[in-house]
């Protein structure tokens, strides 16, 4: 039986985590740094990613790359600034997103195009323009990790008038099987997180509200909010030595309310 340490390890791991500067990004970040790895972030807004590397490095080697992540040339260029910098990449968390609220009778098709383009074809993308990266760092006994994030608004109806939203996350977890099929010989899982409600600011106007809170919290068996180590734990224990036999795999996070209604 190997020790839990390097059974849940990051020591000389090299990971990318997308939108890592902020919210729910940044919680897997600082799990994964106090893991061991060596993590880059990004986040669109570059005073953001600077202040928030700097602040993660107290945990660990941290580097922040601005990149907004809106067009599949952002991603390339995102992918060609990664393999200047390394030439093995053993974990990449595809947690970037974007959304769009309005009720259905006047959602605008302009809801559609950006959030797509960053929620489901900027991971593939990415996916695509690192395989050697992550192929180098692979091996049959420690593969290299895709963890993409999706949502519980993409695998059962939320209430949240969030249509262009809901339809990528059903997305990613699909996309998350297809891609683990076609990578499984490669030595490269890919899985999903599919995690409820978090502290970010997706969800500052439901928190916002204390009607609204308790409204939410009622639905919620655990009678809470997700908290960052629930998040980061889920997400070291699919990069570690722990979840190197899991892939093609969801992995709800989220109080119990999918599972327990």
């Amino acid at each position: 039986m190997t020790d839990l340490k390097s059974l849940f390890g990051l020591e000389d791991k090299v990971a990318l985590i997308t939108g890592g500067a902020q919210g729910m990004g940044r919680m897997i970040a600082a799990g994964m740094l106090a893991a061991g790895a060596r993590v880059y972030i990004t986040s669109r807004k570059p005073d953001v990613c600077r202040s928030s590397a700097q602040e993660l490095s107290a945990l660990g080697p941290c580097s922040g790359i601005a990149a907004d992540l809106g067009t599949p040339e952002a991603v390339v260029a995102l992918a060609n600034e990664i393999k200047a910098r390394e030439t093995r990449l053993h974990i990449l968390v595809n947690n970037a997103g974007r959304t769009w609220g309005a009720p259905l009778e006047t959602f605008p098709d302009k809801g559609w195009p950006s959030v797509m383009s960053v929620n489901v074809q900027g991971p593939f993308t990415l996916v695509r323009e690192l395989l050697g990266t992550l192929k180098a760092a692979a091996t049959h006994e420690d593969p290299a990790r895709v963890i993409n994030i999706g949502s519980l608004a993409g695998l059962r109806a939320e209430p949240l008038s969030a249509y262009s939203y809901a339809a990528s996350k059903a997305a990613i977890h699909h996309l998350s099987r297809v891609l683990a099929n076609d990578l499984a010989p490669s030595h490269i899982t890919v899985n999903s997180i599919v995690p409820g409600y978090f502290p970010t600011q997706m969800t500052a106007h439901i928190r916002g509200a204390d009607a609204e809170l308790t409204k939410l919290l009622e639905r919620v068996p655990l009678r809470r909010l997700g908290e960052p180590d629930d998040i980061a734990g889920a997400c070291v224990f699919l990069a570690s030595r722990a979840g190197r036999y899991l892939t093609a795999a969801e992995l709800v996070i989220d109080g119990g309310i999918a599972g327990c209604k």
